[in-house]
């Protein structure tokens, strides 16, 4: 899809970009792509989940939560 087609239909680029990735052109070189945000997190192996966003990494220091002196 050219870019000047993008600027006039984004609608329509985003449905094509649902099913598949879409490639934006700019004087015939494509410049962007535009994708699902699932499919974006398939490709990045982005996961984010209240668990995955919690967790402590295995090689992280020890954490002091003891109180300190008022």
């Amino acid at each position: 899809m050219t870019s000047r087609e993008f600027n006039q239909d984004v609608s329509a680029a985003k449905r094509i970009a649902r099913m598949e990735p879409l490639f934006v052109t700019d004087r015939g070189k494509p410049t962007h792509v535009l994708m699902s945000i699932d499919q974006f997190r398939q490709l990045t192996g982005e996961q984010h989940n209240i668990v995955d966003l919690l967790a402590v990494p295995a090689d992280s220091p020890p954490l002091d939560l003891t109180p300190g002196r008022w």
